[in-house]
């Protein structure tokens, strides 16, 4: 069976498995990092939106077999420093965003990377920035949501 090596949440991992298992299956089955979520597994739904190289990206539709030992995988259990929460996150419990909560680790991960996009190309976030992001809530908290991205965006 082939190896992968790569980084997820600041560890080097290396895991035994076939090259076309989802990158998705690898954190949660085999690695247990269970906070991106399965909802598609078509790269629909982006709950399972974590980083790779600090890029927004869905782990469903990703087969491990295309990483390479470089990449760094960074999902919402890697993004506060020890007790100190990502602003993102801050501004989710600040806004009291969470109903059921199933798609809040896609959503923050995916608010994060609508930030940092918008700022590299001098953009504001606005409602055009916000209706660039595709994750869907099942609760449909999206007003909560926006109020957080933008507070979010203030603070990172």
């Amino acid at each position: 069976m082939p190896s992968h090596t790569f980084t997820v949440n600041g560890e080097k991992v290396t895991v035994d498995v076939e090259d076309d298992v989802r990158v998705l299956w690898v954190l949660r089955d085999l690695l247990g990092v269970t906070g991106p979520k399965y909802g598609c597994g078509i790269n629909v739904c982006k709950a399972c939106t974590s980083h790779i190289n600090g890029k927004a990206f869905n782990p469903c539709s990703v087969p491990v077999g295309a990483l390479s030992e470089s990449d760094e995988i960074t999902t919402i259990e890697g993004l506060a420093k020890g007790e100190e929460l990502h602003p993102m996150q801050q501004a989710w419990i600040d806004n009291d965003v969470a109903q059921c909560g199933y798609c809040q680790p896609g959503q923050i991960m995916a608010a994060i990377d609508l930030v940092k996009r918008c700022a590299a190309e001098g953009r504001s976030i606005d409602d055009d920035a916000l209706d660039e992001i595709r994750n869907i809530c099942r609760c449909g908290t999206y007003n909560r949501i926006r109020e957080a991205i933008k507070a979010g965006a203030d603070t990172m």
